[in-house]
């Protein structure tokens, strides 16, 4: 029976499932930080860029689905996340994708697939904006990329939840196990600045990308995500119904079926 988490009970109870065994786990240094990695399966390699405040075990659903379709799927911990250190310099996703990059370097890795989930779809664009001889294909989920599209945060207890999870994992995980205020401080820093893509930046990204929304997501608002799916040439743009702003966690297959139709469409291509 496919997984519904819709409140996330689960998720704040148990987090995701555990990832796979990785083939290949690591950390290399980068730009005064210690960014770890971990590699699953075989086939094009796909990353999965996490959400602000998580890290890359809120993948669980989604790593085997790749695996088993025939991807190598690559995690990143976002520098300060999970098991990735940083220095004292303020979070910027252009820092993130340098990291992201980096770990691409050390894989031997000339191109990727990149799935990214709010701050990690990000991360990804501006990677895709940056070096788009490295990107295949952004799988764009949750994200604004100026500050106009995101909404006004309301409290709620699904967010909550989910915020309770991430300080569990945060003190379970870092390396500054007691940091969790100033974490978030940082990182809200970050949201709330950045990032300020003009409509000329948008239309100037030459990569294949689908803007993705979960209908009742709780931070973006959905005439943003139809301005960038307008303005990035060529980008498709995907309404996932009956799911918010933690799609792959609320209903993993749901989520996973749009990933790998995404995929799907551009490795027939190639």
């Amino acid at each position: 029976m496919p997984i519904e988490d819709t409140d996330l009970n689960l998720f704040q109870a148990t987090g995701a499932p555990p990832l796979p065994p990785a083939a290949v786990a690591g950390r290399l240094e980068h730009e005064g930080a210690r960014i770890w990695y971990a590699t699953c399966g075989d086939g094009p390699p796909v990353f999965l860029l996490h959400g602000g405040l998580g890290h890359s075990g809120n993948w669980g659903y989604q790593v085997p689905a790749l695996v088993n379709a025939g991807y190598r799927a690559v995690l990143i911990d976002s520098r300060g996340h999970g098991r990735s250190s940083r220095d004292r310099r303020p979070y910027s996703y252009e820092l993130m994708a340098g990291d992201a990059l980096a770990v691409m370097d050390r894989l031997a890795l000339e191109q990727g697939y990149f799935v990214g989930w709010s701050d990690g779809a990000c991360t990804a664009l501006t990677l895709a904006a940056t070096q788009p001889s490295r990107t295949a294909g952004v799988f764009f989920f949750a994200c604004n990329m100026d500050p106009t599209g995101a909404r006004e945060m309301q409290p709620a207890p699904r967010i909550d939840r989910c915020f309770a999870r991430h300080r569990q994992d945060y003190a379970a995980l870092s390396a500054t196990p007691d940091g969790f205020e100033d974490f978030v401080a940082a990182v809200t820093e970050m949201m709330r600045t950045q990032p300020n893509y003009s409509a000329d930046d948008l239309r100037a990204i030459a990569v294949p990308v689908d803007i993705v929304l979960g209908e009742q997501d709780e931070f973006i608002k959905r005439d943003h995500a139809v301005y960038l799916a307008s303005n990035i040439p060529g980008a498709t743009l995907t309404i996932l119904p009956g799911v918010s702003h933690f799609a792959p966690l609320q209903r993993p297959a749901l989520f996973n079926q749009a990933v790998l139709s995404f995929l799907d469409r551009l490795t027939a291509t190639r």
